[in-house]
């Protein structure tokens, strides 16, 4: 597996990471323990060293099984998590975003338990907490960061004045936004722009769109009782059908490529930059390992033409998640009171 760097951070992982929050929820039924450790371990036997978790999946599920899997090889990996919801401990209720420094340590404290280690390497702000000045959570991050209790600083959806403004207090050294062919809105909101200009990595999740892309799903009635995207407006039955467009392009590509849709997606992510580390997840050992070929596929100019061409001329239908998730992607932090 080749690596890449996030940014100028020096932080180096696998081309290709392994998102997990799918072990723990959201598609349906979870994996079992005992398999959600076997699949981890499978993705480090095949070159990945990089995994991305957070406290809110499950909640903490994930994180334990996440720890388990990676104990006995902790110093070849690079384990992400995220804070900022306010999880009940006992009746795991998420009762809604928080970025309070009190709030920040109390679940990175946790973290380190759930994952077994004693530094975070890379610990996102998984949402911008309309109620807390960025500035705030950055310095509590940083405090953290000079105790040894994390290693590096990242945030996921920010509004790009956010993003700056935290980055002004520590360095963030990655940006982990919805990207992909059918989700395109980083490349015009600014946030690669941003990423560019002040050297930040940038780790794109659902890179598949939720498992879209791989041809996989061509009707509602395939998602089962329990799986998220149930509820979200581009896999209503009509949005579908309209969006299938995009895998028919995809598929003239990989059969030129002697490929699977799944894996032309993933390349044309990985040649967008040289800092971007999708990480798409899944809970089948088959389909992680159809995900990590695309590594090894190169795009031509003339391919990433003819992608680009072909995408142009299709509109995606319905909104990548239901009104009150869409509420917290993009905004800003409110600025910080004068001392």
């Amino acid at each position: 597996m080749q690596t890449r760097e996030l940014g100028r951070s020096g932080l180096k992982v696998s081309a290709i990471g392994l998102g997990c929050m799918g072990i723990s929820q959201s598609y349906g039924t979870p994996l079992s323990r005992e398999d959600g450790v076997r699949l981890i371990r499978d993705a480090v036997d095949r070159g990945v060293t990089f995994f991305d978790t957070a406290e809110v999946y499950g909640p903490f599920t994930s994180e334990e099984v996440v720890g388990e899997a990676l104990r006995p090889v902790r110093e070849r990996v690079v384990i992400a998590t995220k804070f900022g919801f306010d999880i009940d401990p006992e009746t795991r209720e998420n009762r809604g975003v928080t970025s309070r420094p009190e709030h920040i340590r109390q679940a990175v404290e946790g973290s380190l338990k759930r994952l077994g280690i004693e530094t975070i390497d890379l610990l996102y702000q998984h949402r911008v907490d309309p109620g807390v000045p960025i500035e705030d959570v950055a310095g509590a991050v940083r405090d953290l960061i000079g105790e040894g209790k994390v290693k590096h600083f990242g945030m996921s959806e920010p509004g790009v004045q956010t993003l700056r403004r935290a980055h002004a207090v520590h360095k963030v050294t990655a940006v982990q936004n919805e990207y992909s062919l059918w989700w395109r809105a980083p490349e015009t909101n600014g946030i690669l722009d941003t990423c560019d200009e002040l050297g930040i990595g940038f780790v794109p999740y659902s890179p598949l769109g939720r498992g879209f892309l791989t041809g996989a799903i061509t009707n509602a009635a395939q998602l089962g009782e329990g799986d998220f995207r149930r509820s979200s407006p581009r896999f209503a039955p009509e949005a579908m059908e309209k969006n299938l467009a995009f895998v028919d392009l995809l598929k003239r590509v990989a059969a030129e490529k002697n490929a699977t849709p799944a894996q032309i997606a993933l390349a044309w992510l990985l040649a967008q930059r040289p800092y971007t580390v999708p990480i798409p997840g899944t809970t089948k050992l088959h389909r992680f390992e159809e995900n990590i070929g695309a590594a090894s596929i190169q795009l031509t100019d003339a391919d990433l033409r003819e992608i680009d061409e072909g995408a142009a001329r299709i509109r995606p239908e319905g909104e990548r998640y239901a009104p009150a998730q869409m509420a917290m992607v993009g905004r800003e932090a409110p600025e910080k009171a004068d001392a």
